[in-house]
């Protein structure tokens, strides 16, 4: 769908801005809104979660502080941010009363910023790059944009009928897009289902749907092929601790890739190192490594060459390829099952003993290697489908920001684009 211009503009003389339409103001956004500085407790107002899709209340994964008394005044219609620089994004008009953490700047609008244009135009992309270039900080990756810095930030004020105009076209369109979004979601939420059943069959029942079964003892097996042993993981593999950091292993790191737990199965890994900080045990691209904090995620590394491993994770190898694929395969889900089950004050965390504790069915080596050639075939298809479906969202938000973007800096005219009259 294409949108057609407004007839004259003007230069903004602002970057981010470019030409906008000639009847357009420009105005800082200190002449547009006042900052909202009210402490109040949660107690009397609830807790307000600002996140990338705007102010919910507040989520049970949010970090919690004692300190419920400490926290700001947020009336229905403010605009809230995050000032945080790592928290690029968290933003949104408020729906209800409420209080927020104070790291955030909550914007009181005035009447010639209509909230339901605010909630666009400050969260879109160009806005949300000059907010954070306003900022200040003491690290290149983390610095914070006070209110006495962001009003005097230059954004775009069309006509009040306009900004509803505008208003309404995002609310239309974005939740179409949203909706879309939401489809492929789901669509890699099933795939996933359908890739964990493919697994779970194949390495506790077999490929072969004639096989005698007995009852293996465990819960996560069930029954499986009666030849098949069921034993633990350390008799059939050596399960490697990652070096913890305040190890003698310090200064024996310096150069070498660190493998984190959100590395598992990607392509390739980033290395960090802050001084002295890091110590690990050496791993290669064919074990199967264990995220030890969280969600217990199970994978490989996909780098060139060795790389290291830190106390938050551990490294499963077994005698030979085939077993260890084996273990990658079948170690997912009784490691989710533990996870059900482990609790701490914070961050869930598994021990290596736990590991070597689960008790998985080994197959004969003909049936494995034919068990292993078949996950590798089936779940690659999936994989591929999975793929297919982010890059889908990934379009899908590329096209939703530079939607709102448009709209909201005047490149596009979408006064003729709304089905029902603006008030």
């Amino acid at each position: 769908m294409s949108f057609p211009r407004y007839p004259k503009y003007k230069p903004s003389g602002v970057e981010w801005l470019g030409a906008v339409p000639e009847h357009w103001e420009l105005r800082r956004l200190g002449f547009l809104a006042d900052e909202r500085r009210e402490k109040v407790s949660d107690r009397d107002f609830a807790a307000i979660s600002v996140t990338k899709l705007g102010l919910v209340p507040q989520l049970e994964t949010a970090a919690k502080t004692d300190d419920g008394d400490n926290r700001r005044l947020v009336r229905k219609g403010d605009f809230v941010i995050n000032s945080r620089s790592d928290r690029r994004g968290s933003a949104g008009v408020a729906p209800m009363d409420g209080s927020v953490s104070l790291i955030n700047t909550v914007l009181a609008l005035r009447d010639s910023l209509i909230a339901a244009y605010a909630h666009h135009l400050l969260r879109s992309g160009g806005f949300q790059e000059e907010f954070y270039r306003f900022g200040k900080g003491i690290v290149a990756d983390l610095w914070s944009t006070n209110f006495s810095e962001m009003k005097d930030i230059l954004i775009p004020i069309p006509t009040p009928i306009e900004q509803r105009a505008i208003a309404a076209f995002l609310d239309r369109e974005t939740a179409k897009i949203d909706g879309l979004i939401a489809g492929q979601e789901k669509l890699i939420e099933l795939l996933a289902e359908k890739r964990q059943a493919v697994i779970s069959h194949a390495v506790t029942k077999g490929l072969n749907p004639a096989a005698p079964l007995k009852p293996s003892g465990v819960e996560w097996l069930g029954d499986v092929p009666a030849h098949w042993d069921v034993v633990p993981v350390a008799s059939i593999a050596q399960i490697v601790n990652g070096y913890p950091f305040d190890s003698e292993m310090f200064d024996s790191t310096e150069g070498t890739p660190l493998v984190r737990i959100r590395d598992l199965g990607r392509d390739s890994t980033e290395a960090r190192f802050r001084g002295r900080s890091i110590a690990a045990a050496e791993i290669t691209n064919a074990d199967v490594l264990i995220g030890m904090d969280g969600d217990f995620n199970v994978g490989r590394w996909h780098g060139n060459g060795t790389a290291l491993l830190n106390q938050r994770m551990c490294c499963v190898r077994a005698a030979n390829a085939m077993q260890t694929r084996l273990l990658e395969y079948a170690l997912p889900m009784p490691l989710r099952l533990i996870n059900a089950v482990t609790y701490a004050t914070t961050v869930k965390h598994l021990a290596s003993s736990q590991v070597g504790k689960t008790r998985v069915a080994v197959p004969t080596q003909t049936e494995l290697e034919s068990i292993i050639s078949f996950l590798d075939h089936e779940t690659a298809k999936i994989d591929v489908l999975v793929a297919e479906a982010e890059k889908a969202i990934d379009l899908l938000r590329e096209r939703r920001s530079a939607l709102i973007s448009a709209a909201v800096t005047g490149q596009i005219d979408v006064r003729n684009a709304v089905l029902e009259p603006v008030a």
